[in-house]
C-alpha cells in the first residue's frame, strides 16, 4: 500500500503541472479529473478524506514542488529543545514552513521566537530531511526539511496559538513526538552525526 501512495503522490503532481501547463480546455478538464482521481486514491491510504485533501492542495499555483520545513536543534545539558503542538500534543523540533521572502536562517530564527519565545543565533546546517524516504509515513506533499544547530541568546517560553509548553529532552526520554514533523531517528541522527546529514 505504502508503494500506491508514493504513486498516488506522483499522479497528482503530474496532474497539477498539467493544470499549471495545459493549454487545451478539454486537456485540462481530463487534468483535473486526474487530480480527483488520485486524491480519491490517496484518501484510502491516508487518515484524511478526499475533500480534505482538496483543501490541502487547492492553493497551489505554479509547477508542483517540494515544500520546505526549517527546524532547530537546541540543545542544552545533552537534551533537546522540544515543543508540544496545542491541537495534537504531540512534540517536535520548534519551526515550520519556510515562508517567502526569508532567508532559511532568518525563517528558523522566526520560527523559533514564535513557537518558544527563544532569540536564537543560527549556527550551522546540520541536515535536509526528505519525507519522501519515509514511506512508512505517508504524507500528502513531499517536504524537505532543514534543520539548523541553533544557540539561544535570550528569552523564556510564552504560551501561544501553535504551541502549548516547551523543555529539554533526553534521547531516552522522549515524550510522544509528531512524527511528521520529528522522528526519533532524525533526533539521533542530529545529536550523533556532527557533519551535515543529507538524505
Amino acid at each position: 500500500m505504502k508503494d500506491y501512495f508514493a504513486q498516488y503522490k506522483r499522479l497528482l503532481s503530474i496532474a497539477e503541472a498539467g493544470l499549471y501547463y495545459g493549454k487545451d480546455v478539454y486537456d485540462k478538464e481530463r487534468y483535473q479529473e486526474i487530480k480527483e482521481l488520485a486524491l480519491h486514491l490517496m484518501s484510502t491510504v491516508v487518515d484524511q478524506d478526499a475533500a480534505a485533501l482538496t483543501l490541502l492542495t487547492e492553493n497551489n499555483e505554479g509547477y508542483p514542488t517540494p515544500k520546505v520545513d526549517v527546524r532547530a536543534l537546541i540543545q542544552k545539558d545533552e537534551k533537546i529543545l522540544l515543543v508540544e503542538d496545542s491541537l495534537t500534543k504531540e512534540w517536535s523540533l520548534p519551526g515550520g514552513y519556510a515562508e517567502i521572502g526569508l532567508t532559511p536562517r532568518e525563517n528558523i530564527k522566526k520560527e523559533v521566537l514564535e513557537e518558544t519565545g527563544l532569540l536564537v543565533e543560527v549556527k550551522e546546517l546540520r541536515a535536509i530531511f526528505d519525507t519522501n524516504l519515509r514511506q512508512d509515513i505517508p504524507q500528502v506533499f513531499q517536504y524537505y526539511k532543514l534543520v539548523f544547530a541553533c544557540e539561544v541568546l535570550a528569552g523564556d517560553f510564552i504560551k501561544n496559538s501553535e504551541t502549548s509548553n516547551s523543555d529539554y529532552f533526553a534521547l531516552n526520554e522522549l515524550p510522544k513526538l509528531s512524527i511528521k514533523r520529528t522522528t526519533k531517528e532524525q533526533l539521533k541522527q542530529l545529536v550523533n552525526e556532527k557533519s551535515l546529514h543529507v538524505d
